[in-house]
């Protein structure tokens, strides 16, 4: 049986901002073998984690990332909407928690937000940074747009990219395999037995998201799929362990 693994949904987001450096750390203090988070580009293309095109929802800011240089963007306050206790928290750059990601024992998974705005040379300027700080090997690109994804193995074939949908279209796995891709990341309400063993036979690694209930959480343990993707690694890593003593009963 396949270790399902946990990554951590934009970080430890139940518990910290999503997309900021408490949220990751709290991931990595979990335990989490995993962070997943998404990539916009600013003005001046700097790439920056937040998981909206627009600044509305977690940050004191309005509009369009893509209209802010990052300095500007740094002014803003991405805690405050969460909690006071979090006033103060930014909006980090890929480069930033690069830093921070390359001596953590972690995987990372790199969610390309290009399904709304197509940012200009995007995939290149993610792909420099992740090889720059030496984490190609454990990462995953993965990405709504198929054409984005298409464009990351012209850079390098042998990276890993995931299509990431929440669509039941006919054959997936077939589909993802058509795009090069080497995994298949869908929302929790399309697992089934039937797409577990698709999969297997096409050799795509199988991931959930976003997997916070625990009945969903024994669901993908029992089925065998590679990864989930959770705002609560700490509970999801209790329940795999609750899990794991069960079938060994």
């Amino acid at each position: 049986m396949v270790k399902t693994m946990i990554f951590a949904h934009r970080g430890a987001s139940k518990l910290a901002p999503e997309n900021t450096m408490p949220a990751f750390e709290l991931a990595r203090a979990a335990g989490a073998d995993g962070i997943e988070t998404d990539v916009q580009l600013t003005k001046d293309q700097i790439p920056v984690l937040i998981h909206d095109e627009n600044l509305r929802r977690t940050t004191n800011g309005t509009g369009f990332v893509q209209d802010y240089t990052y300095a500007q963007l740094r002014l803003l306050d991405a805690g405050s909407w969460f909690s006071t206790k979090f006033s103060g928290t930014y909006i980090v750059t890929l480069d930033e928690f690069l830093r921070w990601f390359r001596d953590q024992p972690m995987f990372l998974n790199v969610e390309l937000k290009t399904n709304v705005i197509e940012y200009k040379n995007i995939e290149r300027i993610v792909y420099e940074s992740l090889k720059r700080y030496h984490v190609l090997e454990r990462t995953t690109i993965s990405s709504f747009n198929s054409d984005s994804l298409l464009r990351m193995k012209e850079i390098n074939p042998s990276i890993e990219t995931a299509f990431l949908t929440s669509t039941n279209m006919r054959n997936l796995p077939q589909y993802a395999r058509s795009l090069d891709c080497n995994a298949l990341h869908v929302k929790h309400r399309l697992l089934d037995k039937k797409l577990v063993k698709r999969c297997y036979k096409e050799n795509l690694s199988l991931r959930i998201y976003t997997v916070n209930r625990p009945a969903m959480m024994k669901k993908c343990f029992q089925l065998g799929v590679h990864g989930i993707f959770t705002d609560v690694p700490h509970q999801a890593i209790e329940y795999r362990e609750l899990s794991k003593k069960r079938r060994n009963k």
